[in-house]
């Protein structure tokens, strides 16, 4: 019976190994949705109760701000967190990341505004109370939706205990080092000027500015009569009974009322020239033909050099704005005079300019700035016609009618257009002032050295990051800590209601604490003002005495910056609280710089430590996201990508539409696009150098997308291969064939590159080294080259065994590889593992992952390798050829005769039919005659090639027939229905088992 059933013609399908898996060619929504959960809030808290407490890894979060929807660079931002975290998992660490939420501050609170505005509230109407409930809602609502949004990209963190800064618990930490702080006399008021926003009312940091190149303001050459001038001048014929006059250049002229001094530097030159309209004037030699052509007339030199310390301490000035009575004012020298640009004579108002202030408050020069909250003049900024200038914006109307007030005095020589570089206020994105005020200040001065020392044993990626913040914190000596607003967390300070003397010191601190916790911190708004339960006991009965809460509030940087306090795993054998800060590089003057400070201040205050350490141990920085054109993604351009439409597939073209069995397909049918979920825009982030801006778009994500399913694709033709492999299968090492061993020599050392790449925050290193690999020489090189073995040969044979255990290595490492890029991908590959591979190792995503086998790296298979890639780039050449002549199709239609100038391959002989996906292979030495069949064959082709010596390859026409089973050209003589006999002798067994 089994003789008649061969001698009919069948299909050979049926005796073939082909893959088989339950592994779909995409995932469904509710399988992503289950898939999710379980690689990231179910792994999260396994390895929160399975790793070990004493190995714990922490990236602290840097806080994005709770307001406004979800762009690509949070996603960018957060991935990279996420990935770092899962490679530590890997290494067997406790993974602690605790997302945390920046919620105080301006925008909200100007947000909360407008929906107030809308609601028809009027906004000079509005409590703070009211403010602060309305801006808590608001950022509660916002932190909600941003949370959804960042689970939705696969990131595994401890989301149910995630903190705010308005959390009451975070809120008194902070209070804490604040006081630590005070106690420490870090903490101080001064009148002095600081970077002001008349657009939202409040005092700024530096860290909130952005600086706009092209600014347009209105500079001005204003000339200051002379008083007293220098003994020697005054004797000089020359200047005998003249008017003699000192000019400065600005681009800030509604300074002037507050000008209190000019400054010249001892080390210039200055001269004195006769102008026919405006006298005798002084100017820096080298500044003489700007101001002829400002002036647009020629000058006469009348005094050739006057050296700038001659003039410094010795001469006064008449005032613009306190009229002719007015004091006479100082000619001072100062070091950040230039004669570069202006007059080299520079004006200096110490209530609108940091140099300034320094300068003349070394001389005892009292502050003045004539301006209100609003950038308005008040009417101090000139006694003498108050109507003048009360009430006009300084970067308008104010401006305009200083200098016209100027011109009026016949003090106003020349005026023009000057665009240059000017800071803007980041929120509002108007032009800010520089203005006096009372502010609250950290002395950075105090603490500066140990915090640069402690960025000596910081890690920085990329290390560029170090200079960049180094240079923020020596340029740095205070800190304006105080803000004009309702939103955010009060400076617990209180002030004489008669004399103004603030009060702060650690027992008011903490007094003012111990209320908060009871009551409150809104209480600190909606308690009546004549409340004395926040007046610490010493100061209420002080006869006639009372005092007033204050209305300022911190600096969101001092908020964020204190959110270190949070960890809560113990110091011991730490020498940093958190393993990695990982932020925007913008955060090298806000929350990097902040953190520092605070915690240096901290350990001081509190002496722990006599050397201070950094809250860090990596910083590390990414840049920002542009389109493919390299411009910022921006709303008014159009050009933002929102990270759902990657997740979705919809950002790209859709694919043709998919067939359903047994329904005719429609004839206009609805797009259907390839949603590939978190992994895409996940391998996006792994794939870029963060270290620079980085680009995204159509084509970028293509690309990406291209990536993602040949990892699919591949594990898909993995599992399917290994569908009856079993544990009992695996054959040892030393019985593997030569391109199994090649094949776990490239796993071997793609495996250890991508892990050091890893270890380095290098994953664009690791995520490329996987692309090669999974193209090159995995699927063109090694599944090409064991396709035969695995579908054709008998199922327990030891050849097909060996393919079968080198795929079983490959499927682990590669799982291993990318669970921290797309831990989507490998939770489902885990789904369709076959029980009896599962009881072979633990869930890929919560392996220890492990070095590849140290005698997988065997150097000589390098060799080998590139001999056989030689010898198979000659083949395909000539196999081309043939191809071009009509004459050959698949590379099985061939066969090889090598000519070898050694005996290298002698050995492998009986592998490299597969090896070079030929029909049959021989082998001969150069002293060998050409074997006559190649002379006989109907197509022929020949080459010359190097391989240690000469070498020659002959490819030509099969001189058998086609095996209908193995499609080798294998049969003596084609029959009906006949198979080689190796195919003979595997389907005889299959048909006998």
């Amino acid at each position: 019976m089994p003789e008649l059933a061969r001698s009919i013609p069948r299909s050979w399908t049926s005796t073939l190994k082909l893959p088989k898996s339950t592994f779909p060619p995409r995932v469904s929504a509710v399988d992503r949705t289950k898939y999710l959960k379980r690689c990231t809030d179910d792994l999260y808290a396994w390895q929160q109760r399975e790793r070990p407490a004493n190995q714990p890894f922490i990236l602290h979060d840097g806080p994005p701000y709770a307001n406004g929807e979800l762009h690509i660079g949070h996603a960018l931002n957060k991935i990279l967190k996420d990935i770092i975290c899962r490679v530590q998992l890997g290494r067997g660490k406790r993974v602690r990341y605790v997302p945390g939420w920046d919620c105080h501050g301006l925008p909200i609170e100007l947000k909360a505004l407008q929906n107030l505005r809308d609601l028809d509230i009027d906004k000079e109407s509005v409590s703070p109370a009211v403010i602060r409930k309305a801006a808590r809602q608001l950022a509660r609502q916002t932190v909600k939706e941003q949370m959804k949004g960042f689970r939705g990209f696969a990131v595994m963190a401890d989301w149910d205990n995630h903190w705010k800064t308005m959390d009451k618990k975070f809120e008194m930490r902070q209070l804490s080092v604040f006081r630590e702080m005070v106690d420490r006399g870090l903490i101080y008021r001064k009148f002095k000027p600081v970077y002001w926003s008349p657009s939202t009312g409040t005092a700024l940091a530096e860290a909130e500015l952005e600086y706009k190149e092209d600014h347009i303001s209105t500079a001005a050459l204003i000339a200051f009569p002379l008083v007293d001038i220098p003994k020697h001048l005054a004797e000089n014929t020359l200047l005998s009974g003249k008017k003699l006059s000192a000019v400065i250049w600005t681009t800030t002229p509604w300074t002037l009322p507050a000008n209190a001094a000019i400054a010249v530097h001892e080390d210039l030159e200055y001269t004195i020239v006769q102008s026919e309209k405006h006298g005798h004037l002084v100017i820096a030699q080298s500044r003489f033909e700007y101001l002829q052509s400002m002036l647009k007339e020629e000058l006469s030199v009348i005094v050739p050099s006057v050296m700038g310390s001659e003039l410094a301490e010795k001469t006064t000035y008449r005032p613009l704005f306190k009229g002719p009575d007015g004091e006479p004012q100082p000619i001072i020298a100062a070091d950040f005079v230039t004669a570069d640009s202006g007059s080299g004579m520079v004006h200096c108002a110490p209530g609108h300019g940091m140099d300034d202030y320094e300068a003349c408050l070394s001389r005892g020069i009292p502050v003045f700035a004539p301006v209100n909250d609003k950038g308005e003049f008040t009417d101090k900024a000139m006694p003498l016609d108050p109507t003048r200038l009360t009430g006009k914006p300084v970067l308008g109307e104010g401006n305009t009618a200083v200098l016209q007030w100027a011109e009026s005095c016949d003090q106003l020589l020349a005026q023009h257009k000057y665009e240059h570089k000017y800071p803007y206020d980041w929120r509002s994105k108007l032009p800010i002032i520089v203005r006096a005020t009372e502010q609250w200040f950290a002395d950075v001065a105090d603490i500066r050295g140990p915090a640069l020392r402690a960025l000596e044993d910081v890690r920085f990626v990329p290390e560029a990051g170090k200079q960049r913040l180094e240079n923020f914190i020596k340029n740095r000596s205070e800190w304006c800590i105080s803000r004009q607003r309702a939103w955010g967390v009060p400076i617990p300070a209180i002030y004489h209601r008669t004399t103004g003397e603030a009060v702060l010191t650690k027992e008011s601190v903490s007094h003012i604490m111990d209320t908060i916790e009871e009551r409150g911190i809104d209480a600190w708004w909606t308690d009546s003002a004549d409340d004395a339960a926040w007046i610490p006991l010493s100061l209420r009965n002080e006869s006639g005495a009372g005092y007033r809460r204050g209305t300022d509030t911190m600096d969101v940087w001092f908020d964020s910056g204190t959110s270190w306090a949070e960890i809560d795993v113990p110091a011991e054998g730490r020498s940093h609280p958190a393993d990695v800060y990982l932020e925007g590089t913008d955060q090298h003057r806000g929350w990097f710089q902040s953190g520092l400070l605070t915690y240096i201040s901290h350990q001081l205050a509190s002496g722990q430590t006599a050397t201070p350490g950094a809250p860090f141990k990596n910083l590390i920085t990414h840049g920002f996201t542009l389109d493919e054109e390299g411009r910022k993604m921006s709303k008014s351009i159009g050009n933002t990508i929102h990270p759902q439409t990657i997740m979705d597939g919809t950002l790209l073209p859709p694919l043709k539409p998919r067939k359903v069995k047994g329904k005719k397909a429609p004839e206009n049918p609805e797009p259907v696009y390839d949603a590939l979920g978190p992994d895409a825009l996940r391998m996006w982030a792994a794939s870029s150098d963060y270290t620079r801006d980085v680009v995204i778009g159509k084509q970028v994500l293509q690309t990406v997308n291209t990536s993602l399913h040949k990892f699919r694709v591949t594990f898909k033709l993995l599992l399917g291969a290994l569908a009856d492999f079993h544990p009992d299968h695996i054959v040892p090492y030393e019985k593997l064939q030569l391109v199994d061993r090649i094949a776990l020599k490239h796993l071997s050392d793609m495996v250890l590159t991508s892990q050091k790449a890893c270890d380095n925050f290098e994953f664009y290193k690791a995520v490329s080294n996987m692309n090669r690999w999974a193209n090159l020489e995995f699927s063109a090189f090694y599944m090409e080259a064991i396709k035969d073995r695995l579908y054709t040969l008998g199922e327990n044979s030891t050849s097909r065994r060996a393919a079968q255990t080198t795929l079983f290595y490959i499927f682990n490492h590669l799982q291993e590889v990318l669970g921290p890029i797309t831990p989507m991908l490998v939770e489902e590959t885990w789904e369709h593992t076959p029980e009896t591979m599962r009881s072979l190792s633990e869930h890929p995503l919560q392996r220890i992952v492990s070095a590849p086998a140290p005698e997988w790296q065997d150097a000589h298979l390098d060799s080998s390798y590139q001999e056989l890639t030689v010898v198979h780039s000659a083949i395909k050449n000539l196999q081309e050829q043939a191809r071009s002549k009509k004459q050959l199709g698949s590379s099985l239609q061939s066969f090889v005769h090598l000519v070898l100038p050694s005996n290298t391959f002698e050995q492998y002989l009986p592998e490299l039919p597969d090896l070079f996906v030929v029909s049959s292979i021989t082998l001969a030495s150069p002293t060998d005659p050409v074997p006559p069949e190649i002379a006989a064959a109907e197509w022929k082709y020949s080459e010359t090639f190097e391989l240690g010596g000469q070498a020659q390859v002959h490819v030509y026409a099969p001189q058998a027939s086609k095996c209908p089973r193995c499609w080798r050209y294998a049969l003596p003589v084609a029959t009906e229905d006949a198979i080689c006999d190796r195919c003979d002798t595997v389907v005889h067994a299959h048909e006998l088992h």
